[in-house]
C-alpha cells in the first residue's frame, strides 16, 4: 500500500489514485442532496467455524439516540474469519449508501481489519484485497466515516447476529424456548378425590373368648396373616395350646411355622 492509501480526510478514506478520487467525488456530489446527516453507528462482526469453515457476518446498526436502525446477517459458506469480517463491513457500508445515511461510524473487534482500513497495516492477502478496495469505494461516498476497534465483549449484538447466520447456514435451530409444562387435564367425571395414605397395619387387641366345654386352662394361640386385622376367612384359625412360664409361651403340642403372626387369647380358668 502506498503512503496515500488508508489516509483519512475529514473522517473519510479516500481512493489511492486520481481517477478513482474523481469518480468518487462525482458520485458523492450527485448524492449529496439526498440522505440523512444523522450519525449512525454500525457494530460489525464476522466469524468462521474452522477458519476456513462455515462462516457468516452480523451487523447491528443504531442511531444517535441509541435506537435500533437495522440488523443485518448473512451466511457466507466456507470462508475465513477475515473474509467474514470484511463482508460485515461491506454490508454496513452498502446499507448506509442505499438508505441515504451520509455519516457512519463502524465499530469492530477485528484489529486486523480496523488497522488496514485506517492505513496502519498493509493488505497482503489476495483474498482480502478486493474487499478492501471495495470498502474504500463505498467509504468515499459518505460525508463522514470513522472506524474503531473494540474488544469482543463490547460487540455482543453483532457477535450474536453472526452466530445466528452461521447456525442458519448449518441447519441449526436458533432461539427455541423450552416448552412450558402441560397443565393437568381435568377429569370428565369431576374432581378426583385424594388417595388415602396407607397407614401401618394395626394389630388387634388379644381376643378373650369363653372356654369351651372340656378345655383346660391356659392360652389359645391362633396364627393370622401379616398385616391382617381380622381372622382369616372362610377357614377357622388353627388353634395351638400352650402355657406361659417366665414370660415365655410353651406349646403343649405341635409346632408353629416360622414367619407368621399369632393372636394370643388368654383362657379363663
Amino acid at each position: 500500500m502506498n503512503s496515500r492509501q488508508g489516509e483519512f480526510g475529514n473522517g473519510r478514506l479516500w481512493p489511492s489514485d486520481e481517477s478513482s478520487a474523481s469518480e468518487a467525488a462525482q458520485e458523492h456530489a450527485a448524492e449529496k442532496s439526498v440522505g440523512s446527516n444523522a450519525l449512525v453507528t454500525a457494530y460489525c462482526d464476522g466469524g468462521s467455524r474452522g477458519n476456513p469453515g462455515p462462516s457468516g457476518y452480523g451487523v447491528f446498526i443504531e442511531g444517535e439516540a441509541g435506537e435500533t436502525v437495522a440488523e443485518l446477517s448473512e451466511y457466507l459458506g466456507k470462508r475465513t474469519n477475515n473474509f467474514a469480517e470484511y463482508s460485515g463491513l461491506l454490508a454496513a457500508l452498502d446499507f448506509a449508501v442505499r438508505e441515504g445515511h451520509r455519516r457512519m461510524r463502524v465499530v469492530a473487534d477485528s484489529e486486523l481489519m480496523v488497522k488496514q482500513i485506517q492505513g496502519k497495516y498493509r493488505v497482503n492477502s489476495p483474498d482480502l484485497k478486493p474487499l478492501y478496495e471495495e470498502a474504500k469505494r463505498r467509504i468515499a461516498r459518505l460525508d463522514f466515516f470513522e472506524i474503531r476497534h473494540v474488544l469482543r465483549n463490547k460487540n455482543k449484538e453483532a457477535d450474536r447476529l453472526a452466530n445466528e447466520a452461521m447456525d442458519r447456514g448449518q441447519g441449526r435451530t436458533v432461539n427455541i424456548a423450552a416448552p412450558a409444562p402441560a397443565a393437568p387435564r381435568p377429569s370428565s367425571s369431576g374432581p378426583v378425590a385424594p388417595r388415602p395414605i396407607a397407614a401401618d397395619p394395626v394389630m388387634p387387641e388379644p381376643e378373650v373368648r369363653p372356654r369351651t366345654a372340656g378345655e383346660a386352662g391356659g392360652i389359645v394361640v391362633a396364627p393370622i396373616r401379616a398385616g391382617s386385622t381380622t381372622q382369616p376367612a372362610p377357614e377357622a384359625p388353627k388353634t395351638y395350646r400352650g402355657l406361659v412360664k417366665g414370660g415365655v409361651i410353651h406349646l403343649v403340642e405341635g409346632n408353629l411355622p416360622d414367619g407368621i403372626f399369632v393372636r394370643i387369647t388368654p383362657e379363663r380358668r
